[in-house]
């Protein structure tokens, strides 16, 4: 009989978990996996065959209450045998009385619902080059870095259901990312990070207080990629994101459900005009 055993990945594996999703066409940034890797060291599950990984998902564990689950694949040779659900129920397991969110891809919502988690809205992938518009010009556009950290943390948390300081030291830091902040009366009131991406580029997270912010910030941020196409994952919730996306001309890509096993959590969500990613939340 086949060996089927599930372990922690290391850093060097989580390679294997960004080629994954890259073969499933979520198109994760190409240096992902540090930042990652940093948000929850035991958070990432790799399931083996005969000691060839086959399955994989992520169980991360923010604070003390909230978990997110992603990069849920079974590789196509071993799908319907039982190895992708045994490699779910560890994940739940690693969340068990806390608060679960995933974004859930369309063929799959049915059986998370089965799980308990229910849908509060869609993910919808906008894509291509923003058509340039320029911001009003009372709102400054910074280096991320330029501000204190436990400034920017407090900042992030607004919109996030928990802190998440140690992912969010290298996402605003890893090599070819872009983090960008946005200022307007003296107060911090915007927030975005580009990275590179198997495709073009991606942003998440994109934070601000109003649809002229989050232009000001993707201008920036779009200026750092010499024409290159950028994907945002946009709350459809979201009306105000939702218009800019069409007015800029980017294009609806692909749809994911933002789900959630105890109810939505109480953040900003208003401000949310794109999530930082579908792996992590």
């Amino acid at each position: 009989m086949a060996a089927y055993e599930i372990k922690t990945a290391g850093v060097r594996e989580m390679t294997t978990f960004l080629e994954w999703a890259g073969d499933e066409q979520w198109n994760p940034g190409k240096l992902d996996h540090l930042p990652f890797h940093a948000a929850d060291p035991y958070g990432f599950l790799l399931g083996r065959l005969d000691g060839e990984p086959v399955t994989s998902v992520s169980a991360v564990r923010y604070g003390d209450d909230f978990g997110f689950i992603g990069f849920y694949i079974a590789r196509p040779p071993v799908r319907g045998q039982g190895y992708g659900i045994q490699a779910w129920q560890a994940a739940m397991k690693r969340l068990d009385g806390r608060n679960v969110g995933l974004d859930g891809v369309v063929e799959q919502q049915d059986n998370y619902r089965r799980s308990g988690f229910r849908t509060a809205w869609n993910h919808v992938r906008y894509e291509g080059v923003p058509a340039g518009e320029r911001p009003p010009p009372d709102i400054t556009v910074a280096d991320a870095g330029s501000l204190p950290f436990g400034e920017l943390a407090s900042f992030d948390r607004r919109f996030f259901p928990a802190r998440r300081d140690a992912f969010l030291s290298l996402w605003v830091g890893a090599p070819g990312h872009t983090a960008l902040v946005a200022i307007r009366d003296g107060a911090l009131c915007g927030f975005g990070v580009v990275r590179p991406a198997r495709s073009g580029a991606r942003v998440g997270p994109l934070y601000a207080a109003s649809d002229d912010v989050a232009l000001a910030l993707l201008n920036g941020l779009s200026a750092s990629l010499d024409g290159a196409s950028v994907a945002l994952d946009v709350p459809d919730v979201n009306v105000p994101a939702v218009r800019l996306m069409e007015h800029l001309g980017l294009e609806p890509t692909f749809e994911c459900a933002r789900m959630y096993t105890q109810g939505v959590p109480e953040t900003d969500r208003a401000g949310v005009f794109a999530a930082t990613t579908i792996e992590l939340g």
